[in-house]
């Protein structure tokens, strides 16, 4: 192998080499952002059965109040 072909493969592999470093460095702030998404969806489907739950008191709460009114309007 010439010595122009030496220095083009080390070339070429100094190259594959950063770019597989800018790979690996992508790939760990992806996995970080991965698990922070995980943990965002998490807390907000929690918090949407909390909003879901509270939702359907309140349903329940205002539907008690209508039959009241109503059997106080046919009462009267």
């Amino acid at each position: 192998m010439s010595e122009t072909a030496k220095t083009q493969l080390e070339q070429e592999l100094t190259r594959l080499g950063k770019r597989v470093d800018e790979l690996i460095a992508l790939l760990t702030q992806l996995r970080e952002e991965n698990r922070a998404l995980r943990t965002r969806h998490e807390s907000l489907s929690g918090e949407r059965a909390t909003l879901l739950q509270r939702n359907e008191q309140v349903r329940t709460r205002v539907e008690a109040m209508i039959g009241r009114l109503k059997t106080l309007e046919h009462g009267t």
